[in-house]
């Protein structure tokens, strides 16, 4: 379900151990060409409010799905016997700012959408937050699962709400609601979607395609990243992990992390003559003031 910028990756989603793959039926969020790995194809139902690529649309079920659309989100999930609901639509921190009352929507609205679906319709539910969630006063190196957080963002304040409903209605109704909170997420098939780490992506296309890069963050702002493939594959221990392992309903998950200045010297010793200018955009880089490190390494 899309209506808006997709705000992370989309791990490979699993049941658990104890029930059977194959009586799973899995509503994505958006489009990726990684998925159906653990499932199978067309047990997989991914959607969105753009048409997919090719290779996309070709690996399994697609469908258009608004998620503020919440009569045809039901429609969707009942015609097709949904078991896992997995949320990834958002507006990302740097988009988002620039279209609050949208990202309001998508962000809160929506969310609310797939809450209310996946406890009429007994489905487990999968939201990724964000380090985009901790702010200025939060802990740092690393950040705890629990600590104060208090972000500067919509984008933030949206996925701190997110937690705090998933763990509510955990407690009160027994929702099985999961989230990470996802560092940048690196991937040469990444669709950049305004997140502002995004710039651990752009610069090696642009490396490759014009031998230039303009950052807007300055050379040494230090962020976390991971690649997808770590993404795809912590998400899935996470998914898999009998509910009694779990004492959270939402986790740190960390990799690396690394600034501009250090992305660029390890590029140039492949390409040489890459020219990087640094000019710091003032809201970005307002954004990224949060902890460095955080959570639990892979």
């Amino acid at each position: 379900m899309s209506s808006g910028s997709s705000s992370s990756p989309d791990p490979e989603l699993v049941s658990e151990t104890n029930q059977p793959p194959e009586k799973s039926r899995v509503f994505r969020v958006s489009s990726s060409p990684d998925h159906g790995q653990q499932f199978g194809r067309e047990n997989v139902i991914l959607s969105d409010i753009r048409k997919p690529p090719a290779e996309v649309f070709d690996m399994g079920p697609f469908i258009y799905a608004d998620v503020l659309d919440y009569k045809n989100l039901r429609e969707l999930v009942v015609n097709n016997a949904i078991t896992w609901l997995v949320h990834y639509s958002a507006m990302l921190s740097a988009v988002g700012e620039r279209n609050i009352q949208l990202s309001r929507a998508i962000n809160i609205t929506g969310l609310h959408n797939v809450l209310d679906l996946a406890l009429e319709n007994s489905m487990r539910l999968f939201v990724p937050s964000t380090i985009g969630a901790f702010g200025p006063s939060s802990p740092r190196d690393p950040a705890p699962d629990l600590c104060i957080q208090r972000p500067r963002t919509i984008y933030g304040v949206s996925k701190v709400h997110a937690e705090l409903m998933g763990e509510y209605l955990h407690h009160k109704y027994g929702l099985d609601f999961r989230c990470l909170r996802y560092p940048g997420v690196i991937s040469a098939y990444t669709h950049l979607g305004g997140g502002t780490t995004d710039y651990a992506v752009q610069i090696f296309q642009d490396a490759l395609s014009t031998g230039r890069y303009e950052c807007y963050l300055h050379p040494q702002t230090r962020l976390p990243m991971m690649h997808i493939s770590d993404c795809h594959r912590a998400t899935v221990e996470f998914m898999q992990a009998p509910e009694y392992q779990l004492n959270l309903r939402t986790y740190n998950i960390a990799a690396v992390s690394f600034t501009p200045e250090e992305v660029v010297e390890e590029i140039r010793k492949h390409l040489p003559h890459l020219r990087v200018i640094y000019k710091p955009d003032p809201v970005r880089q307002n954004i990224v003031q949060a902890p460095s490190s955080h959570g639990e390494k892979l």
